[in-house]
Formats: C-alpha cells, sequence, structure tokens
C-alpha cells in the first residue's frame, strides 16, 4: 500500500471517531507514525485530504453495494443487508463528522455531490431495476427519479442534527423512514418479501 492510500485510510478513521476538526494533521502523523512532511508531500491541506477521504468512502459503499447485490438471493434480501451495514457505518461514526462537514467543508461536500462522489449509496439504479425485473417494484417507476428520491431519503435519515442520537435510535429512524419509503415502491411480491425480512431482522 502507497503512502497516499496509507493515510486516507487512517485518516478516514480517525475523522469518523473523533469528527474532522479535532484531528489535525500532527495528530495524524503522531497516530501514523510518520512526520507531518510526509503527509504534506502527498496532501497540500486538510481540505484536499478531506476530499480524498470522501472519494475513498464513496468507492468502498459502491464495492459493499455490489458485493451484496451479487450474494443476495432477491433485491430485498440484499436491502435488508445494507442497511444492517449502514446501521453498523452510522453507530460507529461521530456525530461530530457529519456535523463538521456541514459547518466547516460544505463548499468540499457541495462539489463532491455535484460529482457523484460523496460516500453515500448513490447509484441505486443497479436496486431499482434488479427489483423491477424480479417483480418486487411496481414497473411504472421512473428509475432516475425514485434514484435521486431514495438518495434525499437515505441521507435524511443518517443525518443526525434532524435525529439526533441521543434521541432517536439509527435503527428505528432507518426502518421508519427508509422502510416506509421503500414500501410505496413495492408490488404485493416486495411488500411481502420486506415483511418476511423484517420480521427476521427483529
Amino acid at each position: 500500500m502507497d503512502y497516499r492510500q496509507r493515510i486516507i485510510e487512517e485518516a478516514s478513521v480517525l475523522f469518523r471517531t473523533y469528527g474532522i476538526k479535532s484531528v489535525t494533521m500532527d495528530l495524524l502523523a503522531a497516530h501514523m507514525g510518520i512526520s507531518k512532511r510526509t503527509i504534506y508531500e502527498v496532501f497540500r491541506d486538510k481540505d484536499e485530504l478531506l476530499t480524498g477521504v470522501l472519494k475513498w468512502m464513496t468507492v468502498r459503499q459502491r464495492e459493499i453495494m455490489e458485493k451484496t447485490l451479487n450474494e443476495s438471493e432477491n433485491v430485498i434480501e440484499a436491502i435488508f443487508k445494507m442497511m444492517k451495514t449502514m446501521m453498523e457505518h452510522f453507530k460507529n461514526m461521530s456525530p461530530a463528522f457529519q456535523m463538521d462537514i456541514k459547518r466547516y467543508h460544505q463548499d468540499i461536500a457541495e462539489k463532491l455531490n455535484n460529482l457523484d462522489q460523496l460516500p453515500y449509496v448513490k447509484n441505486n439504479e443497479l436496486i431499482i431495476e434488479r427489483g423491477i425485473k424480479e417483480g418486487s417494484f411496481r414497473k411504472d417507476l421512473d428509475v432516475k427519479i425514485i434514484n435521486k428520491c431514495m438518495l434525499e431519503v437515505l441521507k435524511m435519515s443518517s443525518d443526525r442534527e434532524i435525529f439526533p442520537p441521543d434521541a432517536f435510535g439509527s435503527e428505528e429512524v432507518v426502518r421508519n423512514v427508509y422502510l416506509n419509503y421503500l414500501r410505496g415502491l413495492c408490488t404485493p411480491k416486495g411488500l411481502e418479501l420486506i415483511d418476511h425480512y423484517d420480521k427476521k431482522n427483529k
């Protein structure tokens, strides 16, 4: 693994654990056992490092999504697996991470959002198309519109300013927001599968 990738992965862990503002280049260098100069030889500043971290997180999430889809019997099972992964992800993430992006790095977030490079499950089109093909989602859905709507529902359900973790459990938020949204996309077959996997996961 080259220095760039190692720095990105280590910074990702620290950012998600302590928030972005709290992690200095000095702290990252000490954590990695390297000099701060080595980090600055690879990344011009903290903003460039954060950009690299967010892009890497996006790639990782897409890899997980594709692997989960390939290993699942149907799209509804895949969605429940991805929901579980997402909930575990946010349980291990400091609320400061999202808040710091909104307060201090909104320009980076907006730029990456326009380039389709924010760490959310961006390409839900694969999920929607497979659901239609399997008969779990309605055939009258506009894939591109629903793709954008699913992204916004995902973002909202994981927003810790809207749903503070001390007041709302992440699992209940995802179930009440995202799962109920999915029900509106489903055929009777899809609804049966949702009820089956929801009961199984409880």
